[in-house]
């Protein structure tokens, strides 16, 4: 918009004299909302207007909950607030919605590159959607669940539109009292297989693993009675969200300025949120806990192991429970014959760091096609569905494993050993068989030597009291 025409623009808002003071559900191009005025949605759930965090004069464009005001779930212009208290927030000319100030600044802009021939108007919706459309088309122009802060709410979807390139992921805020961006993000990573990650600016803090088919295979939770999660990777879309069953219940998914992530609930008539769950459950979802070849096992003391034909690369190191040094194999691989796998159940699978996937190939193929590589150090169904399918091939060291619980995971995975671990490992097993069967054999012969001893000293007493009376006559 050229300088001529936002002064024009500016003053015909400033001198039209219509804006909302509160109530309405819709803003037109002809109307404006200021610094005291709300749009309020029809159902009266969610409310937009300016707001300022604490005891900061900044004024952000936000939507919050109109029972509870305190609650923000999206801001329009986090990055470039009004430093003043004549903040105006209206549709422009071009159909975008605008921030500016008392001095004709533009501070934040939709910029929608969509066109319509039609007139445009802004909606609040009950789904905390803020979006702008016009009478002719279905679709929306623009939508704020494209562009989210820190909240998830049901039915947004968090992932990629391959056909526009908007990729929706959430962001910390800076602080309880500052709603910039913070260092933390939580996106949809799509290098191979769909997965989660949870960064500190380029750090990786957590990630759910990637997509099996069936769930993330580092999240065992999935659908519940009040909430259902969907998933849909397509050529056009890759993308998360919710829905929430029940209608009593209001739920919002968010990323706290510590990194935190957690489902937050609301029952009923009840005035007070409370968390359903943390995403982050136990210190075997920080990263990379056991560093590179170890595995986390919440159950033990201490969590950390190396996987099996592996040590500490720095025991001194393990020994004061710092296990970022990771492990090393026993044994080089050597590419000799008499080498196998160790099968390793109800994993998170490694990050995909070094990997090959191919979603032909069936498990048995797989295992071959990594027999044929020197440098394959472990394969994976990646599609778990069905009697599974899909190949996962490992290169180099195995980063972030955590095993689960039986029942929470149905994910396995196959390390490559050389034939001096597979025979220990052989012996073992044999071992424990051996011990096993002797150990059940001498219970079940202890079993019958009981019984049958029991049985002779009845027999016995029987004997003594039909022969008590012929000794009584003799006398």
């Amino acid at each position: 918009m050229t300088t001529l025409g936002l002064v024009f623009f500016h003053c015909l808002v400033l001198f039209s004299g219509i804006y909302y003071s509160s109530a309405a559900d819709t803003l037109t191009p002809t109307q404006s909302i200021r610094n005291g005025s709300t749009l309020v949605s029809s159902s009266k759930i969610f409310e937009l207007g300016f707001f300022s965090p604490g005891e900061s004069k900044n004024q952000y464009l936000a939507i919050w909950y109109k029972k509870f005001p305190d609650i923000v779930v999206w801001i329009a212009n986090r990055e470039n607030p009004v430093k003043d208290s004549h903040a105006i927030h209206t549709i422009s000319s071009t159909g975008n919605l605008v921030i500016f100030d008392g001095e004709n600044n533009i501070f934040w802009s939709s910029n929608s590159s969509r066109a319509t021939k039609s007139p445009v108007f802004a909606q609040l919706l009950d789904s905390g959607n803020f979006v702008v459309r016009d009478n002719d088309t279905k679709s929306y122009l623009w939508e704020s669940f494209d562009f989210p802060s820190d909240t998830q709410l049901p039915g947004m979807k968090m992932g990629r539109n391959f056909k526009t390139g908007i990729n929706r992921f959430l962001t910390a805020w800076k602080d309880v009292y500052d709603p910039s961006p913070g260092d933390f993000t939580y996106r949809i990573d799509n290098i191979g297989l769909p997965q989660l990650f949870l960064r500190q600016g380029m750090k990786k803090r957590f990630r759910t693993g990637p997509w099996n088919g069936i769930r993330f295979s580092g999240v065992p939770l999935q659908n519940t009675t009040v909430l259902n999660y969907v998933f849909v990777d397509t050529t056009e879309e890759l993308y998360i969200n919710y829905a929430v069953k029940d209608n009593s219940l209001i739920s919002r998914f968010m990323l706290t300025e510590s990194g935190l992530l957690q489902r937050l609930v609301l029952y009923g008539n009840s005035g007070e949120w409370t968390v359903m769950y943390s995403v982050q459950n136990d210190l075997c979802d920080d990263y990379a806990q056991c560093g590179p070849n170890g595995i986390c096992r919440i159950n033990k003391r201490p969590i950390c192991e190396c996987l099996t034909g592996f040590l500490p690369r720095l025991p001194h190191e393990w020994e004061v429970l710092n296990w970022t040094g990771g492990c090393a194999r026993r044994t080089p691989l050597d590419c000799q014959k008499g080498e196998g796998f160790v099968k390793l159940e109800n994993v998170k699978l490694p990050d995909l760091l070094e990997f090959k996937f191919n979603k032909n190939l069936n498990l048995k193929e797989c295992r071959a096609e990594c027999f044929k590589n020197c440098s394959c150090t472990a394969y994976a169904n990646s599609d778990i569905s069905n009697g599974g399918s899909g190949c996962l091939m490992w290169f180099g060291n195995l980063i972030d494993i955590r095993e689960y619980i039986q029942g929470q995971s149905k994910q396995d995975i196959y390390i490559r050993m050389p034939a001096s671990e597979l025979s220990d490992s052989s012996w073992k097993s044999k071992n424990i068989v051996i011990i096993v069967v002797t150990s059940t054999i001498s219970g079940l012969l202890a079993f019958f030597l009981a019984c049958w001893y029991r049985i002779l000293k009845k027999k016995r007493k029987k004997i003594g009291k039909q022969t008590h009376p012929k000794l009584l006559l003799l006398k």
